[in-house]
């Protein structure tokens, strides 16, 4: 059975330990893990960290942490794919195993366990080497803009300016929730927006990268008004 991957590193410096912040009531980190055990799919939950609070925390709600992150993976330049492609090769150290991992990021509250669950079988329907998370553009891209001086405004492409947004062609922006990916493309590092990653087309309404207090505060709104909504 596939393995899920939540790294969720201590350091975190715009939001100062955010994965371990009160959420709607919980750790931000336990919607992660909740999400994870909810869509069945997993065989192992493993955190990646280097801090032993968030270790602690991950262990309270059901997550295992057979390793501790060494530091240096653990920085603000460390992507990602660095990190998880360490997890797999501690796992597989300590003896665990699997042909498919998915990492899942640690600040993803709005995520949910059906779209876990559809993604992983797009991966062994389609026999891609990702599937990943994603969401259209609200607003098309060919019609941005771009400030040059004092507030002064020139689009990026003055060909598509007066274009209709019907007319262009739609664009869609990682929704940073979860990578499947199978182990053979993880370890020989194939890029998941290399052209064999499909993505799994996810509403704008339950997308938010929380790096801010002001998106912290939208998906706290978000989060309620959805929990409103499944609940009537």
């Amino acid at each position: 059975m596939p393995i899920a991957i939540i790294p969720a590193r201590g350091g975190s410096k715009r939001i100062p330990k955010k994965n371990l912040r009160s959420f709607c009531g919980q750790p931000m980190l336990a919607y992660a893990i909740k999400a994870a055990q909810a869509s069945g799919c997993f065989e192992h939950i493993v955190v990646s960290t280097d801090d032993a609070e968030i270790a602690a925390a991950a262990r309270q709600f059901g997550a295992e942490v057979p390793f501790m992150r060494d530091p240096s993976l653990a920085d603000d330049h460390t992507g990602t794919t660095a990190v998880t492609v360490d997890a797999i090769k501690q796992l597989e150290s300590l003896g665990f195993s699997s042909n498919t991992y998915c990492c899942i990021y640690a600040t993803t509250p709005l995520l949910q366990a059906a779209d876990l669950a559809a993604a992983f079988q797009k991966l062994q329907n389609k026999q891609a080497d990702y599937v990943f998370s994603a969401a259209s553009y609200g607003f098309p891209i060919q019609r941005a803009l771009k400030l040059i001086s004092d507030g002064f405004a020139v689009p990026f492409q003055p060909e598509n300016i007066s274009k209709r947004s019907q007319d262009l062609e739609p664009a869609y922006q990682d929704a940073g929730q979860f990578y499947w990916g199978t182990r053979d493309a993880w370890l020989t590092g194939k890029g998941v927006f290399s052209g064999s990653g499909i993505a799994h087309i996810l509403p704008r309404y339950r997308v938010v990268d929380i790096d801010t207090e002001e998106d912290w505060q939208m998906a706290e709104l978000l989060y309620q008004a959805l929990q409103q909504h499944d609940n009537k």
